[in-house]
């Protein structure tokens, strides 16, 4: 069975940091690329960060210089460490994994979320 547990979200005032974190179990881990998304109420998911199973990042534009994406193959866990944080970054905060194999057949697996709010 496959799980995809995120957390690190809370409450924090703009330009503060929080480091979000997502443990996965039931996969390969290092064989996967893994995915942060956010996704505020009534908008479409975003996808925020990419982290390859070769370790190449990439980032969407707003978060770039902002945010760092990484992994930790021992632990089986991808971190997304998030720093000058503005108000527009409130969101649900999703992580995603997909194998190469998934990429052909689209499948993959999420995480249920962690909720991360950025408020004075």
């Amino acid at each position: 069975q496959v799980q995809l547990v995120e957390s690190g979200g809370g409450l924090v005032q703009p330009g503060g940091s929080l480091r979000l974190s997502c443990a996965a179990s039931g996969i390969r881990f290092s064989g996967y690329d893994m995915y942060w998304y956010r996704q505020v109420p009534g908008k479409q998911r975003e996808l925020v960060a990419v982290i390859t199973s070769r370790g190449n990042t990439n980032y969407t534009t707003s978060v770039k210089g902002r945010f760092t994406i990484s992994r930790d193959n021992t632990k089986n866990t991808v971190f997304l460490q998030m720093s000058s944080l503005k108000p527009e970054d409130t969101a649900v905060y999703y992580c995603k994994a997909q194998s190469e194999i998934g990429r052909m057949t689209g499948m993959d697996y999420w995480g249920k979320g962690t909720l991360v709010i950025v408020s004075s």
